[in-house]
């Protein structure tokens, strides 16, 4: 664990140390900032009025968007894992979501939704078939002579779910959790600055390329980072959290 924190840490010196010299090659700030600026730049930017509204707002918005993906994923897969035709009847929707680009979605969206909308919308859209087909995948990859034994055994709903189906469908859960969360924040922001989503992140994104702030693109593309990473490593916590405790019933 501690070998594998001290080669992260090393990559990312190394990864500024290289941005350092093409900042330096490249001679002009305003096309792209050195790290030194940036960091410069983030000790001082969450001062500023509305920081921590312009986070917020992005932040509760992507969540529950990445939340519903997730409810429906978990719904939609149990559904479409015990009906055939369920599956059946979701899969042209799923495999549209998958392939359109997100732009696409995003120019749709802004006709359908009010901006407010538009974050928690297609961070749930592009979220949710990650969830599902994982899900899905899990529950079909369930073993078959547990649930064999389970029926013998005429064991309740209850039990068959806490100890055959949950262990199974677990690794693919956590996969995609993990792979959602970044997903939706990618997405979201997009739809941000596509759609110039007033306090948003992604308001201020735009706003850095229109002004040419290259420091404040990359502090904001760094807050982003941060704010993706704290978010997937609080839900699996919290999703670790919640199977230790079913784990003991």
């Amino acid at each position: 664990m501690k070998k594998n924190m001290l080669l992260k840490a090393g990559s990312v010196v190394i990864a500024l140390v290289v941005w350092q010299i093409v900042s330096m090659a490249v001679g002009m700030e305003m096309l792209l900032a050195s790290p030194l600026s940036v960091i410069q730049r983030l000790a001082v930017i969450w001062k500023e009025d509305g920081f921590f509204f312009t986070v917020l707002f992005s932040l509760l918005r992507i969540t529950a968007g990445f939340l519903f993906a997730l409810l429906a994923g978990i719904v939609l897969a149990s559904l479409a894992g015990k009906f055939k035709a369920v599956e059946i009847l979701l899969w042209p929707w799923v495999v549209t979501v998958k392939t359109v680009p997100v732009a696409s979605f995003i120019i749709f969206s802004l006709i359908w939704f009010t901006y407010s909308q538009l974050t928690v919308f297609i961070a749930f859209l592009i979220a949710f078939p990650v969830i599902y087909n994982n899900i899905l995948q899990g529950i079909k990859n369930v073993d078959g002579k547990m649930l064999e034994m389970a029926k013998l055994h005429n064991m309740s709903w209850r039990r068959r779910l806490l100890y055959v189906n949950l262990p199974g469908i677990k690794p693919y859960l956590f996969s995609a959790c993990s792979t959602a969360v970044g997903m939706a924040w990618k997405a979201g922001i997009a739809a941000e600055v596509i759609g110039i989503v007033k306090g948003s992140i992604g308001e201020k994104l735009y706003e850095s390329k229109i002004y040419i702030e290259s420091v404040d693109l990359f502090a904001w593309t760094v807050i982003i980072i941060l704010l993706s990473v704290f978010l997937e490593k609080a839900f699996m916590l919290i999703l670790k959290a919640l199977f230790k405790g079913v784990e003991k019933l």
